[in-house]
């Protein structure tokens, strides 16, 4: 009987033209594009495994998923694979490390914390049309940041969430929350152990409302308290959020010594 080693995979991908990572019956995902590359490449027949899914149209800068293998490879092999799948992916999906991992490590249950960017262009540009929200005017960033540190002191964020969502709970633990200035672009920082679907562009479209001042930091700690997504203001465009990092504890998952995570 062949032993079966686990492997995660770490990668990038363009979501413009996917459904989200989640592999649907009548629209193009993600996982179905790497699942297939998987199979033809490696003879991977189980579903991948995501850290998370992603919204039609959302980015990702650094995603991770797992998969079983009845083979061990050994790191010279992880990167041959590595390399093989990227010829084999379209040009929007780009693979940047295989790493062989303990059986009991999973690439959602086992993340420490993920990091998600938004990023507002004030500036029009074709260029950047796919990859950031356009909106025209001026915003008041420091009002905006007074209500983003609301956030860290928060942990029920329902009127936040995607009405009629699956999630056992809605409860997060957000460590970190902060709009800076990024090459002429503002970009909204997020980082928490989890996320519910539809979270960071909600809290992005309600802090822009802060940001035009249609609403004040204290109606934005009011949204929150009311625990109701009727309260909150529209949703951000997809295009313009990036899945930026995915934090694991590295040495208590990875097998061997020094290996790399891509970056």
């Amino acid at each position: 009987m062949k032993e079966t080693m686990r492997y995660f995979v770490n990668f990038s991908f363009d979501g413009t033209g996917y459904h989200g990572w989640q592999m649907q019956e009548n629209a193009e995902s993600v996982q179905s594009i790497m699942a297939k590359a998987l199979y033809f490449k490696a003879g991977v027949q189980d579903i991948l495994t995501g850290c998370g899914r992603t919204d039609t149209g959302v980015h990702a800068r650094a995603f991770y998923a797992h998969f079983d293998l009845d083979q061990i490879l050994n790191i010279e092999e992880c990167d041959l694979l590595a390399f093989e799948l990227n010829r084999f992916l379209p040009t929007d999906i780009a693979i940047r490390a295989i790493l062989p991992v303990k059986p009991e490590a999973h690439a959602r249950f086992s993340a420490i914390s993920r990091t998600y960017k938004y990023y507002v262009s004030q500036i029009k540009d074709p260029f950047d049309n796919n990859y950031a929200w356009y909106i025209y005017g001026n915003l008041d960033v420091e009002l905006m940041n007074h209500s983003a540190r609301i956030l860290i002191s928060c942990n029920d964020f329902t009127s936040f969430s995607k009405l009629h969502s699956n999630s056992k709970t809605n409860i997060c633990k957000i460590f970190h929350a902060s709009w800076n200035e990024e090459g002429g672009r503002l970009v909204f920082t997020i980082t928490a152990d989890r996320f519910l679907r539809n979270m960071v562009r909600s809290i992005v479209g309600t802090l822009i409302d802060v940001g035009r001042h249609q609403k004040t930091p204290d109606d934005f700690a009011g949204i929150i308290e009311g625990k109701s997504r009727s309260l909150a203001g529209l949703s951000a465009p997809a295009k313009g959020l990036f899945l930026h990092d995915v934090e694991y504890n590295w040495p208590e998952i990875l097998i061997g010594t020094g290996l790399l995570t891509g970056d």
